[in-house]
């Protein structure tokens, strides 16, 4: 084995690892806050954030099982059988399931000599899907808990030591889960154009960290002022986003009632970042859906004024308000950046010859390709995927 391909395989284990081990970390800092908010009194608190987690949870466990019945039989063999899975999902463990049959994956290649064709892509299959489900984790979970922390400091004029811990890992963990699944989408979809570089990565990172973060903010001040009507704003908000990809066609997910769950999810997305899920020019759907939160940000100050000038906790707005500010401006200018000299569509590569990694024209329809995954890298990088040899277009998901 290429030294150059060990040393990649072994860093996309160290980092399956680390982001197994986040999941549990930010787990149980949950549930630490959980039983903090119970020991304090504080019940609504505790059962807001454990109804988050729940609900969370439960959609995790269904986008697993929709796709693990709906991959080829004998793709994932051996594996248990599906009572024993279908057991493991019931308890809320199948995302875990998951992320252990990535490792024992990732593992076995990085031990074999020369790993086969199939074992890397069987690799790429697997950790695809975990980089898809860890994302809609963070937006389905951590980022409303983020939310709901951020409120609940605003509100008490303090912040005891599990809140700050949790804040900071929440923010750090939202921006790693959209670099990782970019960073995946990238390379195992588009494997002949070039790996997301540091420089690149840590300007992926902070614009999506930036912008961000002023979104949620505008959302835990609300929901500080204006607790009782913070359920109404996102709910309304909600449906608008749920017609727009209604709107757009999704076909995600292998049938009609399923598709329902991605879009509901992709609403979600959509009530705090971007998130690219039709074929096509993304430019024109992106500057309207920022301006559609930059508007609904603009009216949320402007309730704001109309009912007080100060918080619960005596912070004041004008203190906050132009940080938020400057946090979207610099985090649109390094969007503008990242698209305009660092975007894939930026660097046409020439073809790999036949025979790589990069194009397996030979061998392609006995290889493992996560199809569902391939249409979402489409549309993502929408100008890119005309130079980048997309020979699954058309194909139905699974083994080819």
């Amino acid at each position: 084995m290429p030294w150059s391909l060990h040393a990649a395989l072994l860093w996309d284990l160290v980092l399956g690892v680390l982001g197994t081990f986040a999941f549990l970390i930010d787990l149980g800092a949950d549930l630490w806050a959980a039983s903090q908010y119970v020991l304090s009194g504080r019940y609504l608190w505790a059962a807001l954030v454990l109804a988050l987690l729940g609900l969370a949870s439960v959609a995790l466990q269904l986008f697993s099982w929709v796709w693990l019945r709906a991959d080829p039989a004998g793709l994932h063999a051996p594996q248990p059988s599906r009572r024993c899975l279908a057991l493991l999902h019931l308890l809320q463990l199948g995302y875990l399931y998951r992320c252990v049959q990535g490792l024992k994956q990732g593992l076995s290649v990085w031990q074999q000599e020369a790993p086969s064709e199939f074992d890397l892509a069987y690799a790429d299959f697997l950790s695809l899907d975990i980089s898809m489900l860890r994302l809609f984790e963070t937006f389905l979970e951590t980022t409303p808990q983020l939310t709901l922390v951020l409120a609940i400091v605003l509100r008490s004029g303090q912040a005891e030591y599990f809140q700050w811990v949790g804040i900071c890992t929440s923010f750090v963990g939202i921006s790693w889960a959209l670099l990782d699944y970019h960073r995946a989408l990238r390379a195992c979809c588009f494997p002949s154009k070039p790996l997301l570089g540091l420089g690149s990565s840590v300007i992926y990172f902070l614009w999506n960290l930036l912008l961000l973060w002023p979104r949620v903010l505008v959302v835990a001040l609300f929901s500080a002022l204006l607790p009782r009507y913070v359920a109404l704003h996102f709910l309304g908000l909600w449906l608008v986003l749920l017609f727009w990809v209604w709107l757009q066609g999704t076909d995600f997910m292998p049938d009609s009632c399923s598709e329902w769950l991605y879009r509901a999810t992709v609403a979600t997305i959509l009530y705090f970042s971007w998130f690219s899920v039709a074929e096509g020019h993304t430019r024109g759907r992106a500057a309207i859906h920022l301006l559609l939160l930059l508007s609904d940000s603009v009216l949320t100050v402007a309730t704001w004024a109309t009912h007080s000038d100060w918080l619960p906790s005596g912070i004041l707005l004008q203190m906050l308000l132009p940080v938020a500010g400057v946090c979207f401006l610099l985090g649109l200018a390094l969007r503008l950046v990242y698209y305009r000299w660092l975007h894939p569509s930026r660097r046409q590569e020439p073809d790999q010859v036949d025979g790589t990694w990069g194009l397996r024209s030979l061998e392609w329809h006995h290889l493992p390709q996560n199809q569902r995954m391939a249409q979402l890298a489409q549309n993502f990088f929408s100008k890119a995927r005309d130079g980048a040899a997309m020979p699954w277009k058309g194909e139905g998901n699974g083994v080819l």
